[in-house]
């Protein structure tokens, strides 16, 4: 929806995910994996690359939520910290769109924790070398994803009625004993109080970005 026809080139797609906690619950986590991979025929949550965007060349970075809640292990960010690192050494604008409900990897551990510091540290350079970073947030955009690589683009856009935000309003309500505002943690909401820049739907996406990208050059 977003690059131009026959433009885009895949980074890192063979780059699988390990389990080095040997995780098990109900189900284990190679299951859920396994079980993703066949559901959505991608082999991890995030999907990276370099394409045409109104024939302007960007780096661009997807996470899917379909794939355990787009949730960051250890693969997810070590793929979009590469796209990152990429896109300053060849000076190109850097694009993410966010679907992660799940933020960090809960079943990696401090692994997928370590990855808030390793997208944001790399972020910290491509800033530092005065490139333009586009944060795109669909619903749902939480947690750790949230609280690292997705809350740091120099203009933030979110799609109409995104849920947005750190942890749920249900934990927070339940924690705090109050009721929260009508559509806390929306898309609405949060451009009123100044988190994200702009609200645009998907549709009218890659028109918006493209003229972003016209002013940021």
């Amino acid at each position: 929806m977003l690059l131009d026809k026959d433009t885009f080139q895949e980074y890192d797609k063979d780059m699988l995910p390990a389990d080095p906690l040997e995780f098990k619950g109900p189900k284990t986590y190679r299951d859920k994996i396994s079980q993703d991979q066949n559901t959505t025929g991608l082999k991890e949550a995030a999907v990276t690359g370099e394409g045409f965007l109104d024939n302007k060349k960007i780096i661009i970075a997807v996470t899917d939520s379909r794939f355990i809640m787009g949730s960051m292990g250890s693969v997810v960010g070590e793929k979009i910290t590469r796209a990152i690192e990429i896109a300053t050494k060849e000076k190109l604008p850097l694009l993410i769109v966010s679907g992660s409900g799940g933020g960090a990897r809960m079943y990696e551990g401090m692994f997928s924790l370590m990855q808030m510091a390793k997208t944001s540290a790399a972020l910290y350079y491509h800033h530092k070398a005065k490139l333009p970073y586009i944060s795109v947030l669909t619903n749902p955009t939480m947690a750790g994803v949230m609280a690292s690589f997705a809350g740091l683009g120099d203009i933030i856009i979110a799609e109409p009625k995104a849920l947005i935000g750190f942890t749920g309003p249900r934990v927070i309500e339940q924690t705090i004993r109050q009721k929260l505002p009508v559509g806390f943690q929306r898309s609405e909401f949060l451009l009123e109080h100044g988190l994200i820049d702009m609200i645009v739907h998907r549709k009218n996406l890659k028109g918006t970005l493209g003229q972003l990208l016209d002013y940021l050059a």
